[in-house]
């Protein structure tokens, strides 16, 4: 069969949810997702290798605020990284797309829309319930 596209997916109706086709599409999403970030850290380090001396410290100061901007969201994509990795780690071995809490299948949809998901949606909102009620 030829490779499965965002529209076969959205559109799928079969009974065999997360068979090899699927787990395929969404590997190789996962891994341009992962080489995507890989690329962002790179070009980081090397702009942040290429400082700039300015004299003034209004620039310097701007300069700065840029940097920690920019390591703000590499921090934010170390973490989406680590989420990656596990997710590609579960298709390895064949958990991958199916709820931690319930077992249930999170569905392709919310894969589609988040592929790193490991709840479904109503585990997910169960989740943020109970936070919020212990929270207060």
């Amino acid at each position: 069969m030829a490779k499965l596209t965002e529209q076969d997916i959205l559109n799928w109706e079969g009974d065999d949810y997360m068979n090899a086709d699927h787990l395929e599409f969404f590997k190789d999403r996962l891994l341009q997702m992962q080489q995507e970030l890989l690329i962002n850290a790179n070009a980081t380090a090397n702009h942040l290798q290429e400082q700039e001396a300015t004299p003034d410290p209004a620039d310097r100061a701007t300069l700065e605020e840029e940097y920690a901007l920019e390591l703000r969201t590499r921090d934010r994509e170390r973490k989406l990284l680590q989420k990656i990795q596990a997710s590609i780690r579960q298709i390895d071995d064949g958990s991958y797309g199916f709820c931690e809490d319930t077992g249930e299948p999170i569905g392709l949809r919310r894969l589609m829309a988040r592929p790193t998901a490991t709840l479904s949606v109503e585990a997910q909102e169960r989740r943020e319930r109970m936070k919020r009620q212990y929270a207060d």
